[in-house]
């Protein structure tokens, strides 16, 4: 049984906001908060890997290139919730949380 992947000729590994995150150009990702407003460009100094045409580039620990994307706006994710049950105690503790998100557009990897 034949699987149907996607397959990139140029793409990157990137680090922000403790998380990671894969940049292929034209993509639109959302990610950690960011400060700025729509249209800002923006550059990520933390890549940690970055496969092109050549090949294949790894960071120790990170490359010395950058990459380029804009914000595209600002939003909050979907509501979690948060709930803490003790039995036999009558201690319920219900509490929701919604993470600020920045949605960006890669413009170069």
């Amino acid at each position: 049984m034949a699987q149907n992947t996607e397959t990139f000729d140029k793409y990157a590994i990137f680090q922000t906001g403790g998380k990671q995150y894969q940049a292929i150009e034209g993509k639109t990702i959302a990610i950690e908060k960011i400060e700025g407003e729509p249209g800002k460009k923006i550059e990520f100094k933390d890549v940690l890997l970055r496969k092109t045409a050549e090949g294949l580039e790894i960071g120790r620990p990170h490359l010395e290139s950058n990459i380029q994307a804009s914000i595209v706006k600002q939003m909050r994710g979907p509501k979690l919730i948060v709930f803490k049950f003790k039995r036999r105690k009558k201690v319920r503790v219900k509490k929701g949380h919604r993470q600020s998100l920045t949605v960006v557009r890669i413009e170069s990897v």
